[in-house]
């Protein structure tokens, strides 16, 4: 069946028409003065662009003045009013608040976790098997939803704004899940799609110069070792361009060589501008690479801490003191010092802390020769921060 035509009415008949209807041309002449640019027109366009351009000069010379200010600033009078720009604040680029998850058994795997990690640091989270950090890594990257608590990735909330959150995190499994029969190149490039990026050959192309994979860039994953295996799980993290990065155990099973290797590339990454997140039961991996350092256990964050002051408020020094003559027993005299014997009474043990007014050595020295006891040889040994982590969390069972 045909529609009935569209009904429209000119401006001078009331009769309707057909559809694209057009004004006829006897008309025009009665309606061009509608448009017809005259002389009063022509001069309000001249007045309003003068005025527009006098405007933008203005704001230019205005801005100019306002960098020169800038570039030649110099730290102003007392109660002067400061000078330039407002300081920008530094955000945490990852800011936990009151995190809580506990699952449908009752099991709470975190208990009200705070936690903020700062933009390009190397931050290790430390824990005992159980204690929370894979279930607190999953939440933030949005594979465990939280029972309650926000989390702010790179500021995108997780929930409200979850594709942008996501697509600021890049995560290396502890498992190494990828398709075996796959080439190198083609899977990191699969990686990238999946966030929906656009296909960018020379970004894939330095991410696996930069791990020392563009060799391995055709041959298919089976053929690769672990610790090659391990950096492709790298390079599928890296291939999104992500601003956070969590390496779950990075070094689990590699060698000796390729941990350093590893160690070496976490530092660049860093240099580089991203944000690296480090799980790890490795403690010397954390005393090495890490900035800041987290314990977490049963659910709860016991310690965040740079990692210096850590050691300095922490570590304790031990003065070994290997005998000429072995002791059978601690003599009286000496018992305020608190010295440990070994087994065969060969070495004393004595430890002291470095934040003391006074280590107390001089004064076991010279109580050990008034008691006539001497030594061969002596040796220090500071705390390591395994000695540290193993207290913590015995100290919170």
């Amino acid at each position: 069946m045909r529609k009935a035509p569209r009904k429209c009415y000119p401006c001078r008949t009331k009769q309707p028409a057909e559809e694209g209807y057009r004004l006829r041309r006897e008309w025009w002449p009665e309606l061009s003065p509608l448009f017809r640019a005259t002389p009063e027109k022509e001069a309000a366009k001249r007045s309003v662009s003068l005025a527009e351009t006098v405007k933008s000069e203005t704001l230019a010379g205005t801005k100019q003045k306002a960098r020169t200010a800038t570039m030649n600033h110099h730290p102003a009078e007392a109660g002067a009013p400061p000078i330039g720009p407002a300081p920008i604040v530094d955000v945490p680029i990852i800011d936990i608040k009151a995190l809580t998850k506990t699952y449908d058994t009752g099991y709470a795997a975190l208990k009200g976790i705070d936690l903020q990690i700062r933009r390009g640091e190397i931050f290790a989270l430390l824990g005992p098997n159980g204690a929370g950090k894979t279930t607190l890594i999953s939440v933030i990257c949005g594979i465990v939803s939280p029972s309650s608590g926000t989390i702010r990735a790179d500021g995108h909330d997780i929930l409200r704004d979850f594709r942008k959150a996501r697509a600021a995190i890049g995560l290396v499994p502890q498992e190494l899940t990828t398709d075996a029969f796959e080439t190198v190149w083609a899977t990191v490039s699969f990686s990238r799609g999946l966030f929906g990026k656009r296909a960018n050959p020379a970004h894939i192309e330095k991410i696996l110069r930069q791990l020392s994979l563009w060799d391995k860039k055709d041959a298919k994953i089976m053929t690769l070792s672990g610790g090659m295996k391990r950096r492709v799980l790298i390079a599928k993290a890296l291939s999104h361009e992500p601003t956070i990065l969590f390496l779950d155990e990075p070094t689990a099973g590699v060698d000796v060589q390729l941990r350093q290797d590893m160690w070496n590339v976490v530092r660049e990454l860093r240099d580089s501008g991203v944000t690296i997140i480090l799980t790890t039961h490795y403690i010397e991996e954390a005393e090495e690479m890490a900035d800041r350092i987290g314990v977490i256990s049963k659910g709860e964050i016991i310690l965040v801490e740079e990692k210096a002051e850590l050691m300095r408020k922490l570590g304790k020094k031990q003065l070994r003191l290997a005998l000429t003559t072995p002791l059978d027993a601690i003599p009286d005299a000496l018992a305020p010092y608190g010295l440990e014997r070994s087994a065969d009474g060969a070495e004393l043990l004595y430890t002291y802390d470095t934040k003391g007014p006074r280590t107390g050595i001089t004064a076991l020295l010279g109580d050990l020769a008034a008691a006539g006891i001497t030594f061969r040889d002596l040796s220090t040994h500071q705390s390591s921060l395994e000695d540290i982590f193993v207290s913590l969390v015995g100290n919170a069972k």
